[in-house]
């Protein structure tokens, strides 16, 4: 058997665990395995697939990022290139890609990545190409799948920020907008605003009021408290208005960002209260995985291998109601995992009194 690993769209903390995992599991069970660099982007070099052993894998568990390299601009159904006349446009290369796998005879492929990187495996299955996917995302927005690998860190370490922030907003008396990530999904939000009790969470599944935000700020200050945490999804919006955006580059996802600014801005204006803006970013992305994310990566990456080994292909790695199972990629493909208004996390979240912004 000969396997290929490839990792896709952002990178997450766990990833380097998976890796290591399925390599290690495929190797003991006497297979080659090779790796391609920056998503799909090898296939189309003079040398597509690496080889891999246990020495490629040696002491990554820990490390944050991905040693094969990572990209969101890869899509081999999409794939950017130049004009004849200067401008960018998108072409199809899948059947090169295909042509590379049969021609160094790759078995299968198990795909580590997000919604993006799903949606393109199922494509992939569909010219024949035979792949076991693993969810990889800080979202945790992959639908079908209660925890992705990434999560817990990204959470962990928003709530860390957020609880080095508070101390200035109450030293300052002001009010203080934390931007995490998420995209559409306010799953970083509304964990790591609860775990560090935050005032305000704005998440994208409930359009925000800023009367309700200013209610909430003057009931705090009526008991005494001068100052409010306010964290806010990347992909929240107010009741009649639009997810905020930095634009987007041809073959990418739009690039979401700049909403924390706007907060901050007009909750100033209508309180006279100082503010500022925030924004974690890349921050959530970087670094070591914590003990949950190492687990849970090793546990998906050993998960996949075994798939490869009984012919369960075309099948996505998933974790629900805390056992590993699999889900036909077909299923996940164009879908997302919002947060459940009913949660019993965002009744939660209301019991102890945080505003959701409705």
């Amino acid at each position: 058997m000969r396997i290929a690993i490839n990792t896709g769209g952002g990178d997450a903390p766990g990833l380097n665990a998976a890796i290591r995992s399925a390599t290690l599991a495929a190797l003991k069970r006497g297979w080659e395995v090779f790796g391609i660099k920056n998503g799909y982007g090898s296939v189309y070099t003079e040398k597509p697939f690496i080889k891999m052993d246990e020495e490629s894998v040696r002491g990554i568990t820990l490390l944050g990022g991905t040693i094969l390299g990572t990209a969101n601009r890869g899509n081999p159904f999409e794939m950017p290139y130049e004009k004849e006349d200067g401008t960018q446009g998108l072409k199809d290369v899948s059947d090169h890609l295909v042509a590379k796998f049969n021609e160094y005879n790759i078995d299968a492929l198990v795909a580590i990545g997000g919604d993006g990187s799903m949606h393109i495996a199922h494509k992939l299955t569909q010219k024949g190409i035979k792949i076991v996917g693993v969810p990889k995302t800080i979202d945790n927005d992959l639908w079908g799948c209660d925890v992705t690998l990434g999560f817990d860190t990204a959470r962990s370490i928003a709530t860390e920020a957020i609880d080095r922030i508070t101390t200035t907003a109450e030293s300052h008396e002001r009010l203080m907008v934390v931007e995490v990530m998420g995209r559409y999904a306010g799953w970083i939000a509304l964990y790591s605003g609860l775990a560090s009790t935050a005032d305000v969470i704005l998440i994208p599944e409930i359009p925000f009021s800023y009367d309700s935000i200013v209610e909430k700020i003057k009931e705090r200050r009526s008991k005494g408290k001068n100052y409010t945490m306010i964290v806010v999804a990347e992909g929240a919006k107010p009741e009649g208005g639009d997810i905020v955006t930095k634009g987007k580059t041809l073959g990418q996802q739009e690039q979401l960002g700049g909403i924390a600014s706007q907060v901050a801005h007009e909750l100033s204006e209508r309180t006279g209260q100082e503010s500022r803006s925030v924004v974690l970013g890349h921050l959530q992305r970087g670094g070591s995985p914590t003990t949950y994310d190492r687990l849970i990566s090793m546990r998906y990456g050993a998960s996949a291998i075994r798939c490869v080994e009984n012919g369960d292909f075309n099948e996505l790695v998933v974790l629900q109601d805390n056992k590993l199972t699999t889900i036909p990629l077909s299923e996940v493909a164009g879908k997302m995992k919002y947060v459940p208004l009913d949660s019993d996390i965002v009744q939660t979240a209301r019991d102890v009194g945080i505003c959701m912004g409705d």
